[in-house]
């Protein structure tokens, strides 16, 4: 687990927060937000799932020359 995928998860917690508010006080401008934030924090987790397979592919290229 790398930064990306901690701030990713912070981004989906925050966005689904601001979505249930949004619904629970009828701002659809504050469900939308919180959408988009869930959205936002599954690309920057995807983000981290590229930099750690990358890393371990590296990883496996050091140890097989």
């Amino acid at each position: 687990m790398n930064e990306d995928h901690v701030k990713g998860e912070g981004q989906k917690i925050k966005g689904k927060v601001n979505e249930v508010v949004g619904k629970v006080t009828g701002d659809k401008s504050r469900e939308l937000k919180g959408d988009l934030q869930q959205g936002a924090g599954e690309a920057r987790k995807a983000v981290g799932d590229v930099k750690d397979a990358l890393t371990k592919r590296d990883d496996e290229r050091k140890d097989h020359p």
